[in-house]
């Protein structure tokens, strides 16, 4: 039996070696049959929803819970019809069989490119597995589902920094709703109509005038030009590196292979380094990249939004009025039981409004643009 299962193993490392994948087929794949040529085939039925899944998860708007529920809805299943776990759905953002890349430790193999068609584009990959390595900054609001309390885990109490919560109390003429302070202080009990529109009374005070909207305008794309030639900077030298990564994995791979200079267990330690590596630096120059933006369209639409962010943020959805939050307040903001604290961090552009109108030498002192009356 020991013999036998030698065998098999050694059969199984050659297979994988040679580029076929010898275990069961991963989500969006089938296990082909011999005669095929190949050891995987894409699976009409599920591909299309781990590319989709891929696609809404790289773009950093959505949560891994997000992007599962999303998938889920359209119709995402396991072979025996069951619902993917969120323990299932984190092991497929992160499998390297998706680009083509055979990895199996405990085999000792690591292959470039498998007998079957890659599912998923590498740069696409390499973006997901950068956001899921927090190597790049995202903007999914954080969940917050209650539609009745957008406020609610965003706003904290300035007294015990707790997140306020919200809920339905039930009185004589009906049910009323309140955002409260669970903590130990117990200083917040507010009325959900009272608080929301203290809420907006602040959003309509930091909006920004016309004017200043095109100050703004005009420093943002300043930024983006520099910002282009500093990531062409940063990703040559991402390539660089990875060219000198790849550069002493071929060493390594003849002093093993042809002069046999270093033994199995030698070769295994310092391949698995280099390819950690190899793979840390494929991250960062996906990380590196700028998506084609149409800056100059989107900064149109921010001066006619921005302006009108307190009438927006009423009528708004539940998920927009949460991006309108952290687009204003990326930390949360605090209340006292009164008021908000006007110590609150604000997003980069919206920290030269001040509560009164700015002197002329403040306005310039911070912007390095004169002041414009609206």
């Amino acid at each position: 039996n020991d013999v036998r299962s030698d065998r098999t193993k050694a059969g199984m490392r050659a297979a994988l070696e040679l580029g076929r994948w010898t275990f069961l087929a991963p989500l969006g794949y089938l296990n082909a049959p011999r005669w095929s040529g190949k050891s995987l085939v894409e699976d009409p039925e599920r591909a299309p929803f781990v590319r989709h899944a891929f696609e809404e998860f790289a773009t950093g708007r959505y949560t891994k819970q997000q992007v599962l529920a999303e998938v889920t809805r359209l119709g995402l299943r396991t072979r025996r019809g069951s619902t993917v776990s969120p323990q299932t759905f984190d092991a497929m953002l992160e499998n390297q069989l998706y680009i083509g890349i055979i990895d199996v430790p405990e085999y000792g193999v690591q292959v470039k490119r498998g007998d079957f068609a890659p599912l998923i584009d590498e740069k696409l990959f390499y973006r997901v597995q950068a956001i899921l390595k927090r190597r790049v900054r995202t903007v999914a609001p954080p969940q917050r589902s209650r539609p009745d309390f957008p406020l609610r885990a965003f706003v904290k109490c300035h007294a015990c920094g707790r997140r306020l919560s919200g809920s339905w109390s039930k009185g004589r003429n009906g049910r009323f709703a309140y955002y409260h302070c669970r903590g130990e202080c117990r200083d917040i009990n507010i009325s959900k109509a009272k608080l929301e529109g203290l809420f907006v009374d602040e959003l309509a005070r930091l909006q920004p005038t016309q004017g200043y909207m095109r100050l703004v305008k005009e420093r943002v794309v300043q930024a983006w030009d520099k910002a282009k030639s500093d990531v062409k900077e940063k990703a040559e030298a991402v390539e660089r590196r990875i060219k000198a990564i790849r550069q002493r994995i071929d060493r390594l791979d003849n002093a093993f292979l042809y002069d046999q200079t270093i033994d199995i267990e030698t070769y295994d330690r310092h391949k698995e380094r280099l390819n950690e590596e190899l793979t840390l630096a494929r991250m960062d120059r996906h990380a590196t990249e700028l998506e084609e933006l149409d800056v100059e369209g989107i900064l149109g639409f921010a001066e006619r939004v921005l302006p009108r962010a307190a009438d927006l943020w009423v009528q708004a959805s539940l998920e927009q009025r949460q991006r309108l939050q952290q687009l204003f307040f990326p930390d949360g903001i605090a209340f006292d039981g009164k008021e908000f604290v006007r110590t609150a961090v604000t997003a980069p552009a919206f920290n030269w409004l001040q509560p009164e109108q700015p002197s002329k030498t403040s306005l310039v002192d911070q912007t390095g643009f004169e002041p414009v009356t609206s």
